[in-house]
């Protein structure tokens, strides 16, 4: 299998048989202390079973649902674009394989009109969301912004003084939300002794190299982070700034995150499914990126979203002056030196991205394939599920942006 090219079909955890049987023969397994639940192609399984690996906590759904209307069509499928890496041409469908997808929806005027699921993702599948949980700790910080209890201009130091003496302590509040502090940290995925290899240490997300005398949890991990640089020139795409965040917004209200965003988002939005939210040894919330929602609930998001938080029944769920200052995006200027080439124009502000260029559309991303992706003009929503053998996106864009772009343009013109 290590010298097999194995391709979205000859990869499906179905077909490969991960963790099938009674027992399940050695070869097929998946086990946390290999790491293979982060592996491809093995995760390819584990993304759709992160609580079988590492332990999570419960984000509560409340008693009321809301109800997606479904209006399926079969138009999409064959809308066509053109790659913007290569220039070579493909179908919404082919770009699904392209990008290994393991489910996708897409609403339109807020209804369902496009749903597949694949490989072992099911619609009451919770999945990993990875770095599209961010935008639901911005969105949580946000809100806290327009109820006055937090200041943007607040240093880091004010609000968690355990981060005094580390790189965060004179960053503002603001700073950390638009990703625009100056650390010490690399976000390389491929290199274990980067920031994010560090901070995956601390957080146990994969088994720590022998010897290990390191952070014991997220908390402890964040004062070492040490400052490089001055805070607001430029923006820099680091997760230890959501898990800062994530404490702030915790601190704040006064309990865990996972039961704050369950009171201030899960419920309120009609989430239809309980969330898997990954957690270090110390019970805290992986901010950054643990976050595991079924496919329909990071819809519904996306759609509060575009519904400037009021939803179809005219209940205000998300606070409209928390989306108001998210919604015109971050500095350009900022952004522009981080030399993200199928971003042009783009932006970055409380943890949501801003893609330039396409009807003034803005995503959650998350690696190996996650995302919301908002389109107010084209009145669409689209949540996708991945497990790319690749983290960085970077390998999906030239398929992706594109993809959602010409979907966008043919319910434009199509109704």
């Amino acid at each position: 299998m290590p010298d097999q090219i194995l391709d979205a079909d000859s990869s499906d955890p179905v077909l490969m048989g991960w963790m099938e049987g009674l027992p399940p023969p050695p070869e097929r397994r998946i086990r946390w202390a290999d790491a293979g639940h982060m592996r491809f192609p093995m995760h390819r399984h584990a993304y759709s079973r992160m609580r079988e690996f590492l332990p999570t906590t419960r984000v509560g759904r409340g008693a009321t649902l809301w109800d997606l209307p479904v209006a399926l069509r079969d138009d999409l499928d064959a809308v066509a674009f053109q790659a913007l890496d290569d220039g070579r041409s493909l179908t919404w469908a082919e770009a699904q394989k392209a990008n290994f997808t393991d489910a996708i929806l897409v609403l339109h005027r807020g209804a369902i009109v496009y749903e597949r699921y694949r490989g072992a993702t099911r619609p009451d599948t919770p999945h990993i969301a990875f770095s599209v949980t961010k935008s639901f700790v911005g969105t949580l910080a946000e809100m806290l912004v327009a109820e006055g209890r937090l200041d943007p201009a607040a240093p880091v130091a004010d609000l968690i003084p355990e981060l005094a003496a580390s790189g965060f302590g004179d960053a503002t509040l603001r700073q950390v939300m638009d990703m625009t502090t100056a650390l010490d940290f690399s976000e390389e995925y491929t290199d274990p002794t980067s920031g994010i290899g560090a901070m995956s240490n601390a957080l146990g997300l994969t088994p720590r190299p022998p010897g290990y005398a390191g952070p014991d949890d997220v908390f402890e991990f964040l004062p070492t982070v040490r400052k490089n640089g001055e805070h607001g020139a430029r923006f820099t795409y680091r997760t230890c700034n959501t898990e800062v965040l994530g404490w702030i917004v915790a601190r704040t209200e006064g309990e865990q995150l996972d039961r704050v965003l369950s009171r201030r988002i899960w419920q309120p939005l009609g989430m239809e499914q309980d969330a898997d939210f990954l957690i270090d040894t110390s019970g805290m919330p992986f901010a950054g990126g643990g976050l595991n929602p079924v496919l329909r609930d990071m819809a519904r998001f996306g759609e509060a979203m575009r519904l400037g938080g009021t939803l179809p029944g005219g209940s205000q769920a998300i606070h409209a002056a928390a989306i108001g200052s998210i919604l015109p995006g971050g500095s350009r200027e900022a952004f522009a030196p981080a030399g993200y080439r199928w971003i042009p124009g783009g932006s970055y502000r409380s943890q949501w991205w801003f893609v330039g260029g396409n009807h003034g559309a803005y995503s959650a991303r998350g690696i190996h394939g996650q995302a919301i992706y908002v389109d107010p003009v084209a009145e669409m929503v689209i949540a996708r599920f991945g497990s790319h053998p690749v983290a960085a996106n970077s390998a999906l864009d030239p398929t992706s942006l594109p993809a959602y772009k010409a979907v966008a343009d043919h319910l434009i013109s199509h109704g």
